[in-house]
């Protein structure tokens, strides 16, 4: 477990250097996040009829997904696409170390860094518009964090099967634009995921992108209250542990296959 510490210490260091790129992903969010709550106000003034959620919980939900943010911006490693490109991931496939857990805490860093950077400012700037709300409850706030590290683990999981996916790619471009139009509606960050109709709350439940932000969301606000809330964090950690478990099977697949640019 050691070496793969140590990778998540260096990459998360290296990662926090980019201070000046968070504060600007902090006034992106907030802009952003500010016409969205506008566009929802709007919406709830124009209809009368009931809503799975009350204005003030939608408010919320969109301010925590805009301080999460940095857990749903889906592509490959950068970092191992060059390689693939260059022949370089030679290199990784001879470290003395598991290749998918590599991959995986590298993507846990990457994930953790940027959203740790831009998640406080953001709540604390949506907390002083009095858009965000506290938790419903000190069981509801600690059950929220929770599933917020479950979230992590769950994105992580998705980032490295894009990763492992350059075996077979080679570019990655056409996954790293596919896979972000899909998570993005299926999570939440557009639309709520409660106010879709009723016929597509099952599919979107039913998929690993609702853990990764509709779930966190709705355990804050006490959408899904404190004593279902375990269960709810249970599905985000049994669909991290689904993929990991597919990520090792293509991984062995691929590297078996694997033929490296430049012979």
């Amino acid at each position: 477990m050691r070496p793969y510490l140590a990778i998540v210490s260096a990459r998360f260091r290296m990662l926090l250097q980019y201070r000046a790129a968070a504060w600007a992903g902090v006034a992106t969010q907030g802009f952003w996040g500010l016409i969205r709550v506008m566009v929802f106000d709007a919406f709830y003034r124009s209809s009368s009829a009931t809503q799975p959620m009350t204005l003030d919980q939608t408010v919320s939900y969109i301010w925590l997904g805009q301080a999460t943010i940095g857990l749903l911006i889906f592509s490959v490693d950068a970092d191992v696409r060059d390689m693939v490109r260059t022949g370089t991931v030679a290199y990784e496939l001879a470290r003395p170390v598991d290749l998918f857990s590599l991959w995986y805490w590298r993507s846990v860093a990457s994930r953790a860094a940027p959203t740790l950077l831009r998640c406080m400012p953001i709540m604390v700037l949506a907390i002083a518009l009095r858009g965000l709300g506290p938790p419903a409850s000190v069981a509801s706030g600690f059950a929220w964090v929770l599933s917020q590290v479950a979230a992590l683990m769950l994105s992580a999981a998705v980032m490295t099967l894009a990763t492992i996916s350059l075996l077979w790619t080679v570019s990655g471009e056409g996954i790293s634009r596919l896979l972000p139009m899909v998570a993005w509606l299926s999570t939440g960050i557009v639309i709520p995921l409660p106010l879709f109709p009723d016929w597509a709350q099952p599919i979107l439940n039913s998929l690993p992108f609702a853990g990764m932000l509709d779930t966190p969301a709705r355990v804050y606000m006490g959408h899904i209250d404190a004593g279902h809330a375990s269960l709810a964090i249970a599905r985000q950690l049994a669909w991290t542990l689904a993929l990991v478990w597919l990520g090792r099977l293509l991984i062995a697949r691929g590297t078996r296959r694997l033929v490296v640019q430049g012979g």
